[in-house]
């Protein structure tokens, strides 16, 4: 078979030739039909993503479409393992995936699962999101945070305000259900402090010093110190490590908690799946997405990046 092989943290997978993995007994082989090129195979590729195990060679892909030995069509997710999904074929515990409908569109799932997934299994395992929320996300032009405008919305947020630093991203969001937009790169402090006046949830994609930035404005300009504000830690996009003002913590009531592996059990996260399938193919969300052959994943590796598509190799 053939697959993305990754021999080096410091270079891009490369297409090349590979023995058929073998069955296990817990696992069976699939045909491989579509895997995402997301910021998490990204960083599991390049040995950064805190869950790598830095063994190489490597073939990244945690999650993927594919059809089983019994032809069902089947949404996995993989641990963090030396066979990945960017593969013709691969191994999957069943009980880490799900029967799909036949009749839905590969690509589609395997472009919108992972970054769908990031803010719905955050919103509905790691807080509860309030009646009526207004939410605050960090980060929206990025392809998990388009959808994570989306996702609060279907989830009953009342107000979504994105915050990003590409303009021409974020003039788009109004469409799919921004009702605020906050640029970044222009002054934000007073867009932040507005917004926080009355917020209850921010979904951070960022970190780094765009967060102190956010919690610096937003925490002296809430107009009641007990309304909880809960600020959930996605991704880290703007760097690992952020310098939060400790009065923050001390000032009002904010609680800030992150949501990834570890944080939220697999089980958790198969939970969820069934409900992020059905709430995906039934409509209603805005998902720019790209199909590109797996021979082409050197070249996809240097676009992903910079394109607004989500790439999605296939064989």
């Amino acid at each position: 078979m053939h697959a993305a092989v990754v021999d080096s943290f410091d270079r891009p997978p490369a297409y090349r030739e590979l023995p058929d993995p073998a069955p296990t007994a817990d696992t069976v082989r699939v045909d491989v039909l579509a895997s995402a090129v997301h910021p998490r195979v990204r960083s599991q590729a390049a040995g950064s993503h805190y869950a790598s195990t830095d063994e190489l060679p490597l073939v990244p892909g945690i999650d993927g479409v594919g059809r089983g030995p019994d032809g069902a069509l089947r949404y996995f997710l993989l641990p963090d393992t030396t066979l990945g999904a960017m593969a013709e074929r691969t191994l999957v515990d069943p009980r880490r995936s799900i029967v799909l409908p036949d009749d839905v569109d590969p690509v589609r799932i395997a472009a919108a699962m992972n970054p769908a997934m990031s803010s719905w299994v955050a919103l509905r395992r790691r807080i509860t999101l309030p009646e009526h929320a207004r939410v605050l996300v960090l980060g929206a032009t990025g392809s998990a945070g388009r959808m994570a405008v989306q996702i609060a919305k279907h989830l009953g947020a009342a107000h979504v305000t994105a915050v990003g630093r590409d303009a021409g991203k974020l003039a788009q969001l109004p469409a799919i259900g921004a009702d605020a937009l906050i640029d970044l790169t222009a002054d934000p402090e007073a867009g932040l402090a507005e917004t926080g006046r009355a917020l209850d949830v921010v979904l951070d994609y960022l970190w780094g010093d765009p967060a102190a930035t956010a919690m610096r404005a937003i925490v002296p300009a809430r107009a009641d110190d007990d309304r909880l504000l809960q600020w959930i830690a996605i991704g880290s996009m703007a760097g690992t490590e952020a310098p939060i003002p400790s009065a923050a913590l001390r000032a009002t009531n904010l609680r800030i908690v992150g949501s990834g592996q570890g944080s939220v059990p697999a089980r958790g996260f198969l939970a969820e799946l069934p409900g992020l399938v059905t709430e995906l193919t039934a409509g209603g969300y805005d998902i720019a997405t790209r199909a590109v052959p797996l021979r082409d994943v050197t070249a996809a590796w240097a676009e992903a990046p910079t394109t607004e598509d989500r790439l999605v190799l296939v064989p």
